[in-house]
């Protein structure tokens, strides 16, 4: 039995642009919060729009030089029947960052507030030493 189920041409199109980027080799799971990234003197400071998210939504890592915010943004069930219009993003995301100079790995600190995640990037003192001549 065939069901008649109305044409969708928007979720034609994303099903096309998911097969293709996979093909490809660069599908990005779910989608991808706005991100800034500003540099201060001694720290970078990098902020994400993820409004509806707690903070048991997020892993936050730091290995190797580069730090990876993830998370996942839950479908939403306001909408039983079907969506008119559909913008803001839904399931997983990841995003990675890596920064100019180096970085204090073990200062680094999150929070989040008002749907915005602040993450404070300290950069690394470089320690002065003496150099003897000899």
């Amino acid at each position: 039995m065939v069901r008649d189920m109305p044409w969708d041409p928007v979720r034609d199109l994303l099903t096309m642009q998911e097969r293709l980027e996979s093909l490809f080799g660069r599908a990005s799971p779910g989608w991808v919060p706005p991100v800034d990234l500003c540099e201060h003197g001694d720290r970078y400071l990098l902020t994400v729009e993820v409004s509806g998210l707690s903070r048991d939504d997020f892993k936050i890592e730091f290995t190797d030089g580069t730090l990876t915010v993830r998370g996942e943004r839950r479908g939403q069930a306001c909408c039983p029947e079907r969506y008119q219009q559909l913008e803001r993003g839904q399931g997983q995301f990841s995003r990675s960052f890596r920064f100019g100079l180096p970085v204090d790995g073990d200062g680094i600190t999150a929070d989040l507030a008002d749907g915005v995640l602040s993450v404070t990037v300290p950069k690394a003192v470089a320690e002065g030493r003496k150099i003897e001549i000899g």
